[in-house]
């Protein structure tokens, strides 16, 4: 088993801690089957399909339409921060697949029995402990300083993932519905699709919405404004470095 194996996928790469060489196989083989399904970059995929009136939605295999009312869900859950709709209206569902795909990968990973990690892209999600020893722990940085970590997340069961959504790495590639309050935001919990989610919506959306998010779904948050501001939920205070403002 080696340490640390990596590979490519949805325009990211993926680290796996704690899998063998057939379970990362396996593992490949899950994104691969995501990315086949709802790259709009590659012209074949169901998705791209859609896009290019091709095939409608109602006609696409039930996986892609359970993935598609998955995130309706999420856009009425959170106020319509999170939307699986572009500007010009074309169907991205990239805001949830990604975190699916590594749900399923963790599936894989369980079956194996052995403790790992695996990151993709600003989320990761694990199972056990590092080395049977100690939690797993995923370090936060400063999107204004990147250079700078400002807290470490161990994650003790049930908080199993942590994801990361912001501006530093990528630019601003996320659709907002208002005038830009979050520049970074990192949410950890339980399940991954719920900290990956609420990641991309909070940084869509304002003070407000995060306030609510929080009062409504069970996550811990650190969350950084366009202004310098800095929020943190009372459950991640514990692991935040950086001053900050309790979220209201």
């Amino acid at each position: 088993m080696n340490d640390v194996l990596t590979f490519e996928t949805m325009g990211t790469v993926v680290s796996l801690r704690g899998a063998t060489a057939a379970a990362a196989s396996e593992v490949r083989a899950v994104f691969a089957g995501y990315d086949r399904r709802y790259s709009l970059y590659d012209p074949s995929s169901v998705l791209s399909r859609v896009a290019d009136g091709t095939i409608r939605l109602p006609d696409t295999p039930e996986q892609v339409r359970d993935v598609y009312a998955l995130a309706l869900d999420w856009r009425e859950r959170t106020g319509g921060a999170f939307t699986p709709h572009r500007p010009d209206g074309v169907v991205d569902l990239s805001g949830v697949v990604k975190a699916l795909a590594i749900r399923d990968a963790g599936a894989v990973l369980d079956e194996a029995g052995a403790d790992w990690m695996i990151s993709a892209g600003g989320d990761v999600l694990v199972r056990g402990m590092h080395r049977g020893v100690e939690p797993w722990s995923v370090g936060v940085v400063d999107p204004a300083h990147r250079d700078t970590v400002v807290g470490v997340v161990r994650l003790d069961a049930p908080r199993r993932a942590v994801a990361t959504s912001g501006t530093a790495e990528r630019g601003d590639h996320i659709w907002r519905r208002t005038a830009p309050t979050f520049v970074q935001a990192t949410v950890v919990a339980d399940d991954v699709v719920t900290a990956d989610v609420l990641a991309t919506a909070i940084v869509a959306g304002d003070e407000e919405d995060l306030g609510r998010f929080t009062s409504d779904v069970d996550v811990d948050v650190l969350a950084f404004g366009a202004d310098g501001r800095v929020w943190v939920t009372p459950g991640a205070s514990s692991w935040v470095t950086t001053g900050a403002a309790q979220v209201p």
